[in-house]
């Protein structure tokens, strides 16, 4: 009896290593590719400045961003993961090579990125803020230290503030068991804390994913080569070609009265022409197939799982209305490998997978759309620090708000775990019934309005107007650059 009860402590014990392992792998490569997406993004000057406390405040921040946009990607990959995870334990369920594969491992990742998340948004950033901005407090010892002591204060500060809102909050909604659990900060507040960011990145999920879902088919359409019918490259290469031409003949002038400042915005205007002519060039050397095939196949599929998404959020509206189980719930046992979660099949579960990726690329595609935070937007080598962490609270904020999402529109039957069940507001009807149906109008309008637009204009453009602005700029465009280029040798 004593060997049996040493064994299973054992098992008990080598399962929790390779669960360590496994989930100290995963994060170490999204660590890494995070790391090098933000390098590519960051401001160099700020990483080699002549001060090295500076530079090295810089690059801790930088290290505090990673780990959230780590985490971030982490939330975003938790549903796909357990719904994959899922269908390989039905497809092979006595492989002796999937038995570390289980449900204690899927809910460890959802603890863990349920603990990273709030330890990020409540602590890390914040800290990553205050520690680029301080000084140190005047007449202390300057240093990376001085800092380190304004920032935390700082925090500690901020801490209290918003622990005080969410009391008070607490209270008034909740009066006798915010008054009880005064002092249960960490089973209590922290949580409720939580809950309030985690409707607001569901609001903000809302409204950035039906204006996503249709900017994706004019973003997709941008970087695609378009058939013939849609768009006439030749004329924008030569028109291109000019430009370029001419912008070169300024600055190659000797003797050019251009001050310095506007030879660097000629230079820059030249760069960005030149690019302009190079994409043009790759197009025009597409092949038939991706001309003519490509880009209607790429649209098709773009309507297809937006109005497979819609369709499904209407489905589950029907749901509501009929069965309670459609409720959004915690559950403490994912039971992986008893059942598929959709109902047919891994097929289903693959879609729901996809849907769910594509849903989230769409809120990312709307949220830097939108005209309150298109200034977030990030640029290559030309981001500076404060709007890296602010593209890093927002990304955490949409990502561990993504399960919730997906699971009250009914996009996937996997029930939340953990903490991410604990919501007080899943458990209203009323909230997650009119929850799905303004996403289902929003979306169908945002849907209606871009693809009937779009139709239309191309239309026009291919059919009734085309010949006109064909007219005008191979007349007038190449007669004002010629004056242009006429000038620039007088000067």
């Amino acid at each position: 009896m004593e060997t049996d009860d040493v064994s299973v402590r054992e098992q008990l014990f080598h399962n929790r290593v390779r669960e360590t392992i496994i989930c100290i792998l995963l994060f170490t490569c999204l660590y890494m590719v995070c790391y090098l997406v933000l390098t590519h993004f960051k401001k160099t000057a700020e990483f080699l400045t002549d001060d090295i406390e500076d530079a090295t405040v810089n690059k801790i921040a930088l290290w505090l961003c990673t780990f959230t946009l780590s985490v971030a990607v982490c939330a975003v990959l938790l549903l796909p993961i357990s719904i994959l995870s899922n269908e390989v334990l039905l497809t092979f369920p006595h492989s002796y090579y999937m038995q570390w594969l289980n449900g204690s491992l899927i809910h460890g990742l959802w603890n863990l990125v349920f603990l990273f998340s709030n330890l990020s948004l409540v602590f890390l950033m914040p800290f990553a803020y205050f520690f680029t901005e301080s000084e140190g407090f005047a007449g202390s010892k300057k240093g990376v230290m001085g800092r380190v002591y304004e920032a935390v204060v700082l925090l500690l500060l901020l801490a209290l503030l918003v622990l005080g809102i969410v009391w008070v909050a607490s209270a008034l909604l909740h009066d006798n068991i915010a008054r009880k659990s005064l002092y249960d900060l960490w089973e209590y507040y922290l949580p409720y804390l939580y809950s309030g960011i985690s409707l607001f990145g569901v609001l903000m999920l809302l409204l950035c994913t039906p204006f996503g879902l249709s900017r994706m088919f004019s973003v997709t359409g941008s970087l695609l080569v378009k058939p013939r019918l849609l768009e006439d490259i030749e004329d924008t290469l030569s028109c291109s070609m000019f430009e370029e031409n001419s912008l070169r003949r300024k600055l190659n002038c000797k003797f050019s009265c251009w001050s310095k400042l506007n030879m660097e915005a000629l230079r820059q205007e030249y760069q960005t022409v030149r690019t302009k002519r190079v994409a043009l060039e790759m197009r025009r050397k597409a092949s038939p197939w991706q001309r003519n095939l490509g880009y209607p196949l790429v649209m098709m599929a773009l309507l297809a799982l937006t109005v497979m998404c819609v369709l499904m959020v209407c489905f589950n509206v029907l749901e509501l209305l009929l069965d309670e189980t459609a409720m959004p719930r915690g559950m403490e046992d994912p039971h992986l490998g008893m059942a598929s979660f959709s109902m047919f099949g891994s097929l289903g579960a693959a879609v729901q997978v996809v849907l769910i990726l594509y849903l989230m690329l769409s809120s990312v595609v709307g949220f830097y759309s939108s005209s309150l935070f298109s200034g977030l937007l990030p640029r290559a080598k030309d981001t500076n620090l404060t709007q890296i962490i602010a593209n890093c609270v927002s990304l955490l904020i949409l990502s561990s708000a993504l399960p919730v999402f997906s699971r009250t529109l009914g996009i996937t039957r996997f029930d939340l775990l953990g903490d991410f069940g604990r919501y007080n507001w899943l458990g209203n009807f009323y909230v997650v019934f009119l929850y799905n149906m303004m996403f289902a109008g929003l979306t169908s309008a945002s849907l209606i309005k871009t693809v009937t637009w779009a139709v239309q204009r191309e239309l026009i453009r291919a059919f009734g107007l085309h010949r006109l602005p064909l007219t005008v700029s191979r007349s007038t465009v190449p007669f004002r650059l010629l004056l242009a280029s006429g000038l620039s040798k007088i000067q």
